[in-house]
């Protein structure tokens, strides 16, 4: 019952914290801590309870161990669909190096922990190794515990419904397939010219600004065939206005904006991208002082995975010094542990 508190403590700073502003990653830690505090102390609760409710609790452990093996398993399909359908690169390649890592971690860290014999190695070796491996599975808890945040409140901030005409509709652009828009980014200008098509005959419409550059492999900016394909679903000429400079999304952001004070749009701003990259664009937008808000498109099923995982990598990468302040943390007292068992009684 102890652990109530917490859970109580973590939901009730979720719920302040999205009301300033639901455009903060924190948000997501806070959610994930209650929902965590609530469950453990739900299974404790039902496991003091008697032996047919523990039996029933190991069977639970049993479970979510082999479901998270399914995962791994459905991970590692999918980092096959995704090198058949869209091609050898890195970012393909993360579903798959995740199902081999769900996979190998544990046993790795696993025999760390376990299978060396202290008394029989040399010297610090039997300590060093029991080290790593207690390392080992902190950066997968850390790892997990992160991506369980990432992706819980993506899905989360990704149901935003915005409630008022917005002055300008901005379409972040991800990339040209032979210089033509492609299905995933006609998802999101598809998005847009809902959200155009919804405003009253009566009110004035959102400018529409289609954002992205040309990049090395396209033959004309991004923003020029997203406006193309825009005016060819029947938007007004005069509420489209290609941005075409950008090359990042942090430049797709800041370019527009310039693009809808040029325009003379005052007003609230709405971001479309895709489901996926909701929460990242929305982080980045706060970053800039922007008060845009993002919604998102689908995206085709076997595509989510591995850009849940892209989306999680940049996130990590961009709070690369608080992430490596927890790991130095987690270090340190490794190592202040392993060193103390060293030292003679």
């Amino acid at each position: 019952m102890l652990l109530l508190l917490p859970a109580v403590v973590f939901a009730v700073l979720y719920v302040v914290s999205r009301r300033r502003d639901a455009r903060r990653l924190r948000n997501g830690v806070f959610l994930v801590a209650a929902l965590g505090c609530l469950l453990v102390a739900g299974v404790l609760e039902v496991a003091a309870t008697g032996p047919a409710q523990q039996s029933a609790v190991l069977l639970g452990v049993v479970v979510a161990g082999l479901l998270v093996v399914v995962l791994a398993l459905f991970l590692l399909g999918n980092g096959v669909t995704m090198l058949r359908s869209e091609g050898r690169s890195l970012g393909n390649l993360l579903s798959l190096l995740a199902g081999v890592a769900i996979l190998l971690v544990p046993v790795a860290a696993a025999a760390l922990v376990f299978g060396p014999d202290v008394a029989e190695l040399p010297g610090p070796v039997g300590v060093v190794l029991v080290a790593l491996g207690v390392l080992l599975v902190f950066v997968a808890g850390y790892a997990a515990a992160t991506f369980a945040a990432f992706g819980l409140y993506s899905l989360v901030y990704s149901r935003y419904r915005h409630t008022r005409t917005p002055a300008t509709v901005v379409v972040l652009g991800s990339g040209l397939v032979r210089g033509e828009v492609p299905p995933l980014l006609r998802s999101r200008l598809d998005k847009a010219l809902s959200v155009y098509r919804s405003v009253p005959g009566t009110a004035a419409r959102p400018l529409l600004v289609p954002s992205g550059g040309q990049g090395s492999d396209e033959p004309r900016a991004e923003g020029d065939a997203m406006a193309e394909y825009l005016l060819a679903q029947g938007a007004d000429p005069a509420d489209v206005r290609p941005e075409t400079a950008s090359t990042s999304t942090r430049e797709n952001l800041l370019f527009s904006r310039e693009v809808q004070r040029d325009a003379g749009r005052d007003g609230s701003t709405l971001v479309v991208t895709n489901d996926y990259h909701v929460l990242r664009a929305a982080l980045l937008a706060r970053s800039i002082g922007s008060d845009a808000q993002v919604v998102g498109s689908p995206t085709a099923a076997y595509y989510v995975p591995s850009a849940f995982l892209r989306e999680y990598v940049a996130i990590m990468v961009e709070h690369r010094r608080l992430n490596a302040a927890a790991v130095a943390v987690a270090v340190a007292l490794v190592g202040l542990t392993a060193v103390w068992s060293l030292l003679p009684v």
